[in-house]
């Protein structure tokens, strides 16, 4: 299918010429002699760029394209004229013209400039389209309550500058939900910045945030740009903000308040512009009673608070995220796609799911592999996940009395302590370490 385009000029030496050329050249024409023909035909048909010249009677120009671009702003428009100065040029341009042309038109000139506007339209519109997967893909999946009112707040925040705290339970999916808050905000086409707080040792923190000089310390052979200054003019996510020393929370603050920071070892100010999301996996009201969370940063980052439900709340939306999941495994694993029971379902609706979404994801992709069959049946769920069976009714001390010689029970225990000390710290290896005392030597050589 061939461009479109219509020429807009009161000239018709110009509209013969202008368009018997692009014709020649596999383009359809269509012609209007003034602004107001113009504006019906792009009306009607939507052509894919527009032709136009800046001096006519009547609507001019520069009205016709104030009303194109407010009415169909993906258009291009190349302005043509006889009478080109600065000032027009620059008022055409900052209403949205593609380029401005003078007469004598060159058709070698007016080809190319054509023809890359619309090059340029259609980087456009695949942008759209990216953006749009980006947007699905980092979409909240669910029609529960709690999930619609979850996404209608992110709908409401979004758009603004205002800074947020996410909050909820390891597994709930706080990164998706900024991720989602970014998308959907003026800061799209800037970059977002994640930080996880608690995975960062405490000596290269500083470095890491602020960026640092050449030679700044041992081991620092070049540059290096901080997360907010690769964050400038977007968002930076500090997740796990709760695990945060006092001492760099100090430092944040700061930074947050100013917008300004040098780099370790520089002693040039930096000014920025971002927008901070910060999430936390703890109760920070409770971190503050404590003395471990600073209550000035606490109220600096709080704006506007959002609470993500953990899945046993959303029981409802367990049928859906099962079906996503299925689908990104055939993605993932190039494989034929797998179903899962409606009785299947209810046994994992009935479970608690303390790692919540990650723990449901990981068990889905768990059965996707391993089942042989195209149907994922309810037999196929482990008994840890079915609160029927003898494992899930018995307490936690019971299931190891069951155990008959004491080196298998230290050995069970020890194997479900470090699996739920490492669902609680997101896989996090050094921070499950540091959590249960030990070095992460250790606990390497535990898990392996």
């Amino acid at each position: 299918m061939f461009p479109s385009i219509l020429i807009v000029d009161d000239e018709p030496s110009i509209l013969q010429s202008l368009s018997g050329l692009l014709a020649d050249e596999g383009f359809e024409v269509e012609t209007a002699t003034n602004g107001y023909e113009g504006l019906k035909i792009v009306e009607e048909g939507s052509p894919d760029l527009v032709l136009l010249d800046i001096w006519m009677p009547g609507i001019d120009g520069i009205e016709t394209l104030k009303e194109i671009k407010k009415n169909y702003p993906t258009i291009p428009v190349i302005i043509i004229t006889g009478h080109g100065t600065i000032e027009t040029a620059v008022k055409a341009t900052k209403l949205g013209a593609y380029d401005l042309i003078e007469k004598p038109l060159s058709i070698d000139k007016v080809i190319v400039t054509i023809n890359n506007a619309l090059n340029f339209r259609r980087l456009e519109e695949e942008n759209r389209y990216l953006r749009k997967k980006t947007i699905e893909k980092h979409s909240i999946t669910g029609n529960s309550p709690s999930t619609v009112a979850l996404k209608k707040q992110i709908e409401l925040v979004a758009p603004t500058a205002t800074w947020i705290l996410i909050t909820g339970e390891n597994g709930t999916g706080k990164e998706l939900v900024a991720r989602t808050i970014h998308q959907l905000s003026p800061r799209v086409d800037h970059p977002l910045i994640a930080v996880n707080c608690a995975a960062i040792p405490e000596e290269f923190i500083e470095s890491e945030l602020f960026g640092h000089e050449k030679n700044a310390f041992p081991g620092a052979t070049s540059k290096k740009k901080g997360k907010f200054e690769l964050a400038n003019n977007g968002t930076i996510f500090l997740d796990e903000i709760g695990d945060m020393s006092l001492k760099t929370q100090a430092k944040i603050l700061r930074v947050l308040q100013e917008q300004q920071f040098q780099r370790v070892g520089g002693g040039r100010i930096l000014s920025v512009n971002v927008r901070v999301i910060a999430a936390s996996n703890k109760n920070l009201e409770e971190e503050i009673e404590k003395d471990n969370f600073r209550e000035d940063l606490y109220y600096r980052l709080n704006v506007i608070p959002v609470e993500v439900p953990p899945l046993r709340e959303r029981s409802e939306d367990i049928p859906l995220l099962v079906e996503t999941f299925l689908d990104e495994c055939v993605k993932q694993n190039r494989s034929t796609k797998k179903t899962m029971t409606k009785e299947a379902i209810e046994v994992i609706r009935a479970y608690s799911w303390p790692g919540n979404i990650r723990e449901l994801k990981n068990l889905v992709e768990r059965m996707a592999i391993m089942v042989e069959g195209d149907i994922i049946e309810a037999s196929d769920i482990p008994n840890a996940y079915k609160p029927g069976t003898m494992e899930k009714t018995r307490s936690f001390e019971e299931q190891f009395f069951l155990i008959n010689y004491l080196k298998d029970a230290k050995k069970a225990f020890e194997k479900a302590f470090i699996h739920r000390k490492l669902l609680q710290n997101k896989n996090n290896f050094s921070k499950t370490a540091k959590a249960i005392g030990v070095k992460q030597s250790y606990l390497n050589k535990k898990i392996k």
